[in-house]
């Protein structure tokens, strides 16, 4: 399409003005967030690119400077087509980029060590450390399609699209998924950490400024990715303690049957608080064994490690106890004449050689059917 308007330059700069403006008023709470998390990893990002501005800007303002230095129409500039070498240039060139690197690689180890998601908070805030004895609320955090289910252990309840968090406090999230990859993220308290179905990821965080900001998914999960978001409530110890209460008196109860309906995939799905969470949920959801009777994932482990065979099924292991120590073990394979791998009665001893002797290969002499007194 021809525009004959935006030819001219102060034509072209209005129109950048014009979208550029709605994006004055945007709060860059990625760059201004509230929590301490989030506020090292903005400082890290602006210390990063000042270093490497160190070089970019030099570099870009030499470009224009030898492009109007060395034209064709400047007689006066030094004309030498022999010179290919100076160490002094070299050393520039070369060892400014490098001490950068140096720097730069510093910074990153140890800003990865210090801010991993997995390593416990040791402060608060800048100059204000962990008060002793505190310990951190732990949120079981779990990506459904297309929902965020939040699950509060210690006080006994679990929110949809809602998690509510006491200022000043640490918090250890545990953090899982329902079906496909997922990323949690609230860019006012720390960077996203991956959900992935069967495994758990941990986050350490903690708000510092009271009000009520954004969580979302940050990685695409299906249709309803676009409207998987969730409040994120900063609150006071008492406004957290009413916070408490109400969800207490005013829920339902999140058991197995209940947590299997929410499962099923949704769009828009509206703030919801459930009064009472059943035992074990959030770990039967972390093994994948909501369901009745079937095996969790962490069974089917200890089978894999024990030399596996078993099935899927709770029928399909039990528990043995030996000199003190319980382990699970195989109780039903899978083979052909039992392709379901139903639990039998051990065969007699004369019935499983039998077995043997008639699967013999060629040629292999029969052994003895009973043993040499």
């Amino acid at each position: 399409m021809y525009l004959p308007a935006f030819r001219h330059p102060l034509a072209r700069l209005g129109a950048l003005a014009a979208l550029a403006l709605p994006l004055a008023g945007c709060n860059a709470i990625v760059m201004k967030p509230h929590g301490d998390i989030a506020v090292q990893q903005a400082q890290l990002i602006v210390t990063s690119t000042l270093l490497m501005l160190l070089i970019i800007v030099p570099v870009m303002a030499l470009t224009v400077f030898f492009a109007f230095r060395y034209r064709q129409s400047n007689a006066k500039a030094t004309y030498a087509p022999d010179w290919d070498h100076s160490t002094r240039l070299e050393l520039v060139i070369w060892g400014a980029p490098l001490l950068i690197i140096i720097a730069l690689g510093a910074i990153t180890w140890i800003t990865t060590h210090k801010l991993d998601p997995y390593r416990p908070l040791d402060r608060i805030a800048d100059g204000r450390p962990v008060p002793a004895g505190t310990k951190p609320l732990v949120v079981d955090v779990v990506a459904m399609d297309w929902k965020w289910l939040f699950v509060y252990p210690e006080q006994g309840v679990a929110t949809v699209n809602e998690l509510a968090l006491p200022v000043d406090r640490p918090v250890e999230f545990r953090i899982t998924s329902t079906t496909v990859m997922n990323a949690f993220y609230v860019p006012a308290m720390a960077g996203m950490v991956y959900a992935m179905p069967g495994m758990q990821t941990q986050l350490h965080a903690v708000m510092n400024q009271a009000g009520t900001y954004e969580g979302l998914s940050a990685n695409y999960s299906g249709s309803g990715f676009s409207d998987m978001h969730f409040k994120v409530l900063a609150l006071g110890d008492g406004d957290f303690a009413s916070w408490v209460a109400a969800a207490r008196q005013g829920g339902a109860v999140l058991s197995r049957a209940s947590y299997l309906e929410l499962d099923k995939p949704s769009h828009k799905e509206p703030v919801r608080r459930y009064a009472k969470v059943e035992d074990g949920l959030y770990d039967a959801v972390l093994n994948r064994c909501v369901e009745a009777g079937k095996m969790c994932a962490h069974e089917m482990m200890a089978i894999d490690a024990a030399g596996g065979q078993g099935k899927g099924s709770v029928g399909a292991v039990r528990q043995l106890t030996r000199a003190g120590a319980t382990r699970t073990v195989v109780a039903a394979l899978c083979t052909p004449d039992n392709p379901q791998g139903l639990p039998r009665p051990a065969a007699p001893v004369t019935a499983q050689y039998g077995r043997f002797r008639a699967g013999r290969p060629a040629g292999r002499p029969a052994r003895p059917t009973t043993r040499p007194r």
